[in-house]
């Protein structure tokens, strides 16, 4: 066969998703799934819990929300499902008003994610800083951790020894094998131990009833009218921008990891697909988890979509078909592999003396900022806002002081050029105005502005400002270089901006 001439049967192989082409990939991801499941079940329980619904709400959002984005979601091998910051948010309207009106603006935050996905929201990303990133990584590995407090004080003393042996576990048995991921390994033995030996600990099934069957779709019960729809749009708003910004930063986290690139537009639409399927099937919403996602991409290895489907997939199968031995696992199993995730994710690099040494001091701020309003509020989203406005306000107060006026008067004495060198924007073109000599300048004074930028109407104002003060002397000022950019601004705005006083 020539060279250039592929048969259909290569071509129809070349088709086929990794898992199918290679057993090893298959099992990866399955056995990724399997843990990633069982880390899900008393996460969600405890999310519905925070929003104040029932745990099979819930569950069944992660069953719902994993399978739907396996399919539509930008962002291959990232984990969604229930989550505590979309529970927080959605938590006052279920106290206030019921479950009805709770599913009803999972459904209608979904379709604005789908909206704002199209609208491009996603390219708002550029906008966030490395430092914030790194603080939001950090902060989130300080709250996966500080999420397992809880479990690990008032309760019987043969927990402690059960999490440090379920870490010892993790650490020492990639050493023997990888070809089961050892946060498995290490849920099966604990719960082997403690179920043969009656060990009395904190169980999977204290913290509330598995769901018994699958969930049934059916339209919210609230009335379709107007103050409906009032009511539930400035939560839903609220839950579509967390859930989006949270998607969107940890599908960023996931591409550094991996090393590949995502559509963030299509995670953005792939989210509001997947809150709105989940509404329709009762469940509470949610957006990507960052914590399980470290365990599936990081700890467990796995790459492709059938990890995050499996994950759905196997939570419900748990739930429903084995129930009672999923009740049995020890909490501590579950805390130790949430501890080593907390443990792999936060940059280390980042804090070491070395590093902080040669990063610049705005830099080292912002990161600080990121992590502290993370964890006074518990909300990755509002931490990255914070975060990102003062990374702005750094940069902005590094710039402003790069423009320069430089003054040389020709010999004849009746003509000044003032070259301005840098880039004239807001904070930079505030102390323009006092870099000139108005009293002693001769009558006619010409701004060089060949090696500058105008950026904003801020600029233009000053501009304006100095020609007046001239004006007001009986001097003349002209103003050159202009790039086009410039001098489009100039012209529109120039004249303009003083007309209300």
């Amino acid at each position: 066969m020539s060279p250039s001439v592929v048969s259909p049967v290569t071509r129809l192989r070349g088709l086929k998703p990794d898992w199918l082409r290679d057993p090893k990939v298959w099992r990866t991801e399955a056995l990724a799934g399997l843990v990633v499941a069982l880390a899900l079940i008393p996460e969600a329980i405890s999310f519905s819990i925070i929003a104040g619904v029932d745990p099979a709400v819930g569950l069944f959002a992660s069953f719902t929300m994993a399978v739907t984005i396996a399919i539509v979601g930008g962002r291959r091998a990232m984990i969604s499902a229930a989550t505590g910051a979309v529970a927080l948010v959605i938590a006052p309207l279920n106290r206030e008003h019921g479950l009805g009106y709770l599913i009803a603006a999972v459904i209608l935050a979904g379709v604005f994610q789908v909206i704002l996905g199209a609208l491009g929201v996603a390219k708002l990303m550029r906008f966030i800083p490395r430092s914030v990133m790194v603080g939001f990584v950090n902060s989130l590995a300080i709250l996966i951790f500080m999420a397992q407090v809880p479990e690990m004080t008032d309760v019987p003393w043969p927990v402690y020894p059960l999490i440090v042996a379920g870490l010892a576990l993790m650490v020492f048995f990639p050493k023997v094998t990888t070809v089961i991921p050892a946060p498995l390994v290490s849920i099966v033995i604990l719960t082997v131990v403690t179920v043969a030996a009656g060990i009395a600990v904190p169980r999977v099934g204290d913290k509330g009833d598995l769901p018994s069957s699958l969930p049934v779709p059916g339209l919210p019960d609230v009335p379709f009218t107007l103050d409906t729809l009032t009511t539930i749009a400035p939560y839903a708003f609220a839950m579509a921008l967390v859930g989006l910004m949270e998607s969107l930063m940890t599908a960023k986290l996931v591409d550094d990891i991996t090393d590949t690139h995502s559509s963030k537009t299509r995670e953005s639409i792939g989210q509001g697909i997947a809150n709105v399927v989940t509404g329709f099937f009762g469940g509470m919403g949610g957006c990507a988890m960052i914590g399980q996602t470290m365990i599936n991409v990081k700890v467990s290895g796995a790459r492709t979509r059938l990890s995050t489907f499996l994950a759905g997939a196997f939570l419900m199968v748990l739930c429903v078909v084995f129930g009672p031995v999923v009740s049995d696992i020890p909490m501590a199993a579950l805390v130790a592999v949430m501890v080593m995730v907390s443990f792999a994710t936060f940059d280390w690099h980042s804090i070491t003396p070395k590093t902080l040494k040669r990063m610049p001091t705005g830099e080292i701020t912002v990161m600080v900022v990121t992590v502290a309003v993370v964890v006074a509020t518990h909300n990755l989203a509002i931490g990255v806002v914070v975060g990102s406005i003062t990374a702005m306000v750094v940069f902005a107060k590094r710039v402003a002081h790069l423009a320069e006026v430089t003054a040389v008067t020709d010999p004849d004495g009746t003509t000044v050029v003032y070259r301005v060198t840098g880039e004239l924007f807001f904070a930079s073109s505030n102390d323009l105005v006092g870099q000139f000599n108005y009293s002693t300048d001769p009558d006619e004074v010409v701004i060089d502005l060949s090696a500058a930028h105008i950026w904003d109407a801020s600029s233009v104002a000053a501009l304006d400002a100095i020609e007046t003060k001239y004006a007001q002397r009986g001097k003349t000022v002209e103003i050159t270089g202009l790039n086009e950019a410039s001098a489009y601004l100039h012209g529109r705005l120039s004249g303009e901006l003083a007309a209300s006083h």
